[in-house]
């Protein structure tokens, strides 16, 4: 046979039995649909789903892993090929708008590339993890309402140069949500949602899906204690970006309803009339926070993405890896494939540990 002619025919059936991509990315994304169905999301502006689907070389295949992070940096992609990750689940999209090239010349390109050439595979669940049920919202009123098992204490800062750049810190044992029962000292309250998603959206199970969600304390509570709460709940940094009305004492405000919204939240806090006695978020301009104010409501707003990161040890990478491990052992037990990939039963899901706000918190010593 010519050997051209035979090169072409090996090329040809690999094509036709080669999945597009990895076996077990298929089992993440389907695991993470189930947990935040890609509906839920705000489609007029966000861009959620699979955003890199790597090509799957079965000879040099990546470990069954999954690494969490909120913004894929050139940082978290050299550690997701480190560790030979097959799926970085970057909850911000690193492909927003359209790209009418990819070179190395960007550097998020290049880690688009680079992830690419090492056979890893990109999702963005982003607003989708926001709405649902028991997501991120739901996670900063459980933040606010003390409805955490808690370090007893501050984690220790090392008297180090690099103490001077102040991330947050999360204590060990990780934060663990109860949502079976409720904490000892959970404060008494209602949650509802601020902005319901549209009905034609929703799928069965999450109901209660929308953007933002309001706490209404039975009895009104010290703003000082909230920030207690708040300050354990998001990893103890070293400080806390806060607004109060002037001439008002932080010692004497006390709240009985709190707004929330992870990430730039006026856009769902502010919409609307009546706003609550706290706007718990991300960030907020000046003008809207000293809107805000003037209107007698208090602002904590504790750098974008620290009222995210701390949602992705607290509750994401437990559910994930819950569903993917079933998800992945029925693949296993169903797959007609003699792949040895299949042969593997380990599944692990990890946080980034490179992956931070890009504010931090200057200490003076002095």
């Amino acid at each position: 046979m010519n050997p051209l002619l035979a090169t072409i025919r090996r090329y040809s059936a690999m094509s036709s039995t080669t999945p597009p991509c990895s076996p077990f990315t298929k089992a993440v994304v389907s695991s993470m649909r189930k947990l935040y169905p890609e509906s839920l999301a705000d489609k007029s502006f966000d861009n959620t789903g699979l955003l890199l689907e790597a090509p799957f070389e079965p000879s040099r295949r990546q470990k069954n892993s999954v690494l969490l992070a909120i913004d894929l940096t050139t940082a978290v992609a050299d550690e997701a090929i480190s560790n030979k990750n097959s799926v970085v689940v970057a909850y911000h999209p690193i492909i927003f708008r359209g790209l009418k090239s990819l070179t190395l010349d960007d550097s998020q390109q290049r880690s688009l590339l680079r992830l690419a050439q090492h056979g890893i595979s990109v999702y963005s669940p982003h607003t989708a993890v926001d709405t649902v049920p028991g997501g991120m919202a739901d996670w900063l009123c459980d933040v606010v309402t003390n409805t955490f098992l808690t370090a007893d204490s501050k984690p220790a800062i090392k008297d180090c140069a690099s103490a001077l750049y102040s991330a947050p810190i999360f204590p060990q044992p990780e934060l663990v949500p109860l949502r079976s029962a409720k904490s000892d000292h959970q404060i008494p309250h209602t949650r509802s949602t601020i902005h319901p998603s549209p009905s034609a959206t929703i799928p069965e199970g999450f109901e209660s899906a929308g953007a933002g969600r309001l706490v209404t304390f039975t009895e009104a509570q010290l703003l000082t204690s909230l920030i207690d709460h708040i300050g354990r709940g998001v990893g103890f940094p070293a400080g806390i970006p806060i607004a109060i009305p002037q001439l008002k004492s932080i010692d004497d405000i006390q709240i009985r309803t709190v707004g929330m919204c992870p990430g730039s939240g006026s856009g769902v806090l502010l919409r609307g009339g009546e706003i609550p006695d706290l706007l718990f978020t991300g960030e907020m301009s000046h003008h809207e926070a000293l809107a805000a104010t003037e209107r007698g409501s208090v602002v904590i707003s504790l750098s974008h993405s620290n009222s995210e990161r701390g949602y992705l040890r607290g509750v994401m990478q437990n559910k994930l890896l819950h569903e993917l491990a079933q998800q992945w052992e029925t693949d296993r037990k169903t797959a007609s494939s003699s792949e040895e990939i299949y042969d593997d039963a380990t599944v692990d899901v990890s946080v980034s540990k490179t992956d931070r706000d890009p504010y931090g918190i200057m200490v003076w010593r002095g």
